[in-house]
């Protein structure tokens, strides 16, 4: 795997958890709500696409049916984009189920394929990685522009702010969890290129193992409460703000997360 292939799975992710988010906010949110985040989570997987690495191909014998996958979730919430509040709208879930399931399964299909063996716990570490990373990613960015659109529906209620933030705090806490178990199972099960993965976060080059930790732990878990709380007594204003800093938190640690794996085979 090359670092070409850490661009990809982030924005497929990122892509992706936005997809799977709309299925986290009421209708009343509106419809250019809902055109906006189809649009924007299909130009993240178009772009992602674009640039896979040569090894992420339909003919390949690992990443093949991934690639296929996510092409089918790609079509569908473009098809998506284009019927929410036009032709056909009565269609708008089924296209938006199918890019869920077929992005789902993308996913796993994926996560399978990058895993660094084929053990039976690698591949379990290496999906619960991945969907827990979607989930992170789609939940915050969600947030965000969800909290942005109290600005253009100043009466929606404040509990669909609420409802996402909740699901980001329990997004958070799984990450930690998942990438918790990834270091316990790396520190004493296996041997990374170079050395032992406890060497590797204790050497000069661990100072990623660490940022990721920070940025992409530490941070969403103070900020995913600062907007909680804020959440609660209806400052949307300053909700947004906060997720604002908290989407670029979780990017950074995300994007982190998907060097690690390449550099150190780890899924953190």
């Amino acid at each position: 795997m090359t670092l070409s292939f850490v661009l990809f799975l982030f924005l497929a992710h990122l892509g992706l958890g936005i997809v799977f988010s709309l299925l986290l906010v009421d209708k009343t949110a509106g419809v250019k709500f809902f055109r906006f985040n189809a649009g924007f989570a299909a130009v993240l997987l178009l772009a992602a696409m674009a640039m896979r690495p040569d090894v992420v191909a339909l003919g390949s014998e690992r990443h093949g049916l991934a690639l296929l996958l996510l092409v089918v979730a790609t079509g569908a919430i473009l098809i998506y984009w284009v019927t929410i509040g036009r032709v056909l709208a009565w269609l708008r879930p089924l296209w938006l189920w199918l890019a869920v399931c077929s992005g789902a399964l993308a996913l796993i299909s994926q996560a399978v394929a990058a895993a660094p063996s084929d053990g039976l716990l690698v591949i379990a570490l290496t999906i619960a990685s991945f969907v827990s990373s979607v989930a992170l990613l789609g939940g915050t960015s969600t947030a965000m522009i969800l909290g942005h659109w109290y600005l253009v529906l100043p009466s929606m209620d404040v509990s669909l702010l609420q409802a996402i933030v909740r699901f980001h705090i329990g997004s958070t806490a799984l990450r930690i969890l998942v990438v918790g178990l990834a270091v316990w199972w790396a520190i004493e099960v296996i041997e990374i290129p170079g050395g032992s993965f406890n060497g590797y976060i204790f050497s000069i080059d661990g100072v990623f193992f660490w940022q990721r930790v920070l940025f992409g732990l530490l941070g969403p878990v103070v900020l995913a409460y600062m907007t909680w709380e804020t959440a609660k007594i209806q400052s949307t204003q300053s909700a947004t703000g906060i997720l604002y800093v908290d989407f670029f938190t979780v990017i950074v640690g995300e994007v982190l997360a998907k060097y690690l794996l390449v550099a150190t085979t780890v899924p953190l």
